[in-house]
């Protein structure tokens, strides 16, 4: 769950990053002392007053309306992502009931076969913490090829793709461009905790991961917000080399929060018959 403070962090993090001169501000005083804009700068920009911004800033503020919300997102010149995350910062979600604990994620029988059914895609199932709920031969073999093929089925050790990323050495060898994996990642997971503040295993995974992993500790602090939903990934696989491929992240419409994670490569392409040679390990 995030507290009023992840507010505060946030907004400061985004003023940090912006300087007087680009905001047509004049940047000659000496006595600055802060990077970035000032509170009293910001919030002349957004056109509120100081004593209201810093109110927001410090989480005082539980009512702020869509324009000043509006205006603070165009001051800091937030960008779509950003300017959602703050919303959903600024009117974080009531707690559920915290009785009983969660039951485990189903992935339906229907996605299951048709997951099954696509044996030259790779195809995971995730949930929105990224716990594999489900995935077919080839998505397996693909990513996590060293796991338990049937992991997925048993909720206490389901694989976590965003844990793998960060903790495990076989998956930080898989990623060419680990580092920038980790970024993408993260930034999508931030966006993820804005949104579900509730989520009591999200917050866990977020204390694990700061407290074993150096760098996603340091990436945390400077709260990166990204969607993430296509795109491309480059792998180096332990069975069949180099491998580029592009990505696609479907939610499922029966509103479990559900992801179908696909993965293709350019038709007759290296990769494509890289893919198709990982696809003949299976058989």
């Amino acid at each position: 769950m995030h507290t009023s403070t992840d507010l505060g962090e946030f907004l400061r993090s985004r003023r940090a990053q912006l300087r007087p001169q680009d905001v047509g501000l004049n940047a000659t005083d000496s006595r600055r002392r802060v990077p970035g804009l000032r509170r009293e700068e910001l919030a002349l920009l957004a056109g509120v007053s100081v004593t209201y911004y810093t109110r927001l800033e410090q989480g005082q503020s539980v009512n702020a309306s869509d324009g000043v919300l509006d205006a603070v997102a165009r001051a800091l010149r937030l960008d779509r992502d950003e300017h959602a995350h703050l919303r959903d910062l600024a009117r974080p979600r009531k707690a559920a009931n915290r009785g009983a604990a969660p039951k485990p994620d189903r992935v339906r029988p229907a996605t299951r076969q048709l997951i099954a059914a696509m044996d030259r895609v790779p195809a995971v199932v995730l949930d929105r913490r990224n716990n594999v709920l489900a995935w077919n031969p080839l998505g397996h073999a693909l990513l996590a090829g060293h796991l338990d093929r049937d992991s997925p089925d048993r909720p206490a050790e389901r694989p976590n793709l965003t844990r793998l990323l960060f903790l495990d050495p076989h998956t930080r060898e898989l990623y060419t461009h680990w580092e920038s994996e980790t970024r993408v990642a993260l930034a999508a997971l931030r966006l993820t905790v804005g949104r579900h503040p509730e989520d009591r295993q999200l917050a866990e995974l977020v204390g694990h991961l700061a407290i074993h992993s150096p760098e996603f500790a340091a990436l945390w602090a400077r709260h990166p917000v990204r969607e993430c939903t296509v795109g491309s990934k480059s792998f180096h696989h332990p069975l069949v080399g180099e491998l580029d491929l592009a990505f696609e992240s479907l939610t499922t419409s029966d509103g479990s929060g559900h992801r179908v994670l696909l993965y293709s490569a350019e038709p007759g392409s290296p990769s494509a018959a890289a893919l198709g040679l990982l696809a003949g390990t299976l058989h």
